[in-house]
């Protein structure tokens, strides 16, 4: 007991002892992931503003550029990656986790687990946050120039342990050209600047024209403007197919060849 209390006297001012589990757990991570060598989140507080989109399109054009890819749905109740690659059927209930292999790229998502991909998942926040730990503490992702992170909406749980948990490169963020989208995705790139995470760009997605609701938060945020994604018929109706827009749209992969050289730099 007097040990206990002494520990805690010990720490600095406002350090919740349970930061130390956090620091452990953030320790062992590094240590496992050791042969990754970037990690990117992508990432909007408001949902449906194509954050999925991106993600899969940045993967896929990364691999195509001659980068070992793997790709993170962290969006854990409402996982949307297997439906954009077309990826169905059982998976190994195996431990460690194993990321299915798509054209070359890791692929894992809390979809591989669940039996009806229309089933929701009803898991309360501690839930959530110890499955993004297994597919970082229990997946096996082997060496990776890149891993993507799709991440979900919001500026709670899942977000905050991933950003808490991980030595992230930066975030990416996405916004399409309305005014509540920018503001919201202003939200999470505010959270990820005070959370110590860098913001690497903006990308506009469902563009008219112009670049508005990037350019809103590129002001906002100071970063740039990585690129726009028009509001194009085509782009969704083949992702509705399980089809990546890069792989079957030159122009559409020339726009992503530019937002991919900005990031990596």
């Amino acid at each position: 007991m007097e040990n206990n209390v002494e520990n805690k006297q010990q720490l600095p001012p406002n350090f919740h002892p349970s930061i130390l589990q956090v620091l452990e757990q953030k320790k062992a991570i590094r240590k496992k992931l050791a042969n990754i060598k970037h990690k990117i989140g992508i990432y909007s507080a408001k949902g449906g503003v194509g954050k999925t989109t991106v993600s899969v399109n940045v993967a896929y054009t990364l691999a195509s550029l001659g980068f070992r890819v793997g790709l993170l749905d962290a969006d854990v109740d409402c996982p949307n990656v297997t439906m954009f690659l077309g990826i169905s059927g059982s998976f190994p209930d195996e431990y460690p986790l194993k990321p299915v292999d798509k054209d070359g790229i890791k692929v894992l998502s809390t979809a591989m687990f669940v039996d009806d991909a229309k089933k929701p998942i009803i898991w309360r926040g501690p839930m959530i946050g110890k499955m993004i730990r297994e597919f970082f503490e229990n997946a096996d992702w082997g060496d990776l120039d890149y891993l993507i992170i799709d991440l979900p909406p919001g500026t709670s749980d899942a977000p905050l342990s991933i950003i808490q948990l991980l030595d992230l490169d930066g975030f990416v963020l996405v916004t399409t050209p309305q005014h509540i989208a920018s503001v919201n995705t202003i939200r999470s790139g505010t959270m990820a600047k005070r959370l110590g995470v860098a913001v690497l760009g903006v990308v506009e997605t469902m563009s008219e024209g112009g670049i508005r609701g990037a350019s809103e938060v590129a002001q906002a945020m100071g970063c740039e403007v990585l690129g726009s994604i028009g509001n194009s018929r085509k782009f969704g109706e083949l992702s509705d197919k399980g089809l990546v827009p890069v792989k079957e749209d030159a122009e559409i992969k020339e726009e992503f060849i530019r937002i991919v050289k900005k990031i990596t730099g």
